[in-house]
């Protein structure tokens, strides 16, 4: 195992975490509307990750760390499944069925485009450069 390999994935956790729970806290869900906070997050990383999957089956020679500190570290910790999971049935809890689906069937289509404008994105910047 690389030495630097468990220090990247724990600044990079460290920076995802602390800057979603900053998030949260400053603007948290209620069930009754729309979480913004984890719908932008979970997109965001998800921009992220999809740059990085590209930039690294392109950049060949790059420090073994980078995936592990921005993928596993930093969109790990930023991106949460459970919390959408958590809004979707709190959402439920309090009556609100069209808003759960809506968020649900939205962050899987948000999710998706990202990774379709962002894999092309980066692709067509790389072949540009």
């Amino acid at each position: 195992m690389h030495a630097r390999l468990l220090p990247a994935i724990f600044l990079g956790g460290a920076a995802g975490g602390l800057s979603r729970a900053a998030l949260e806290q400053a603007w948290p869900a209620n069930g009754h509307s729309w979480p913004w906070v984890t719908f932008a997050v979970n997109i965001a990383g998800t921009v992220v990750l999809a740059s990085l999957f590209v930039l690294v089956q392109q950049w060949r020679r790059h420090p073994p760390y980078l995936g592990p500190l921005l993928g596993i570290g930093l969109c790990g910790a930023l991106t949460t499944f459970s919390t959408l999971q958590l809004e979707l049935l709190q959402m439920l809890d309090h009556g609100e069925g069209g808003l759960a689906a809506g968020y649900a069937v939205a962050s899987v289509a948000a999710g998706l485009l990202a990774i379709a404008l962002t894999t092309n994105l980066v692709r067509r910047a790389r072949l540009a450069a």
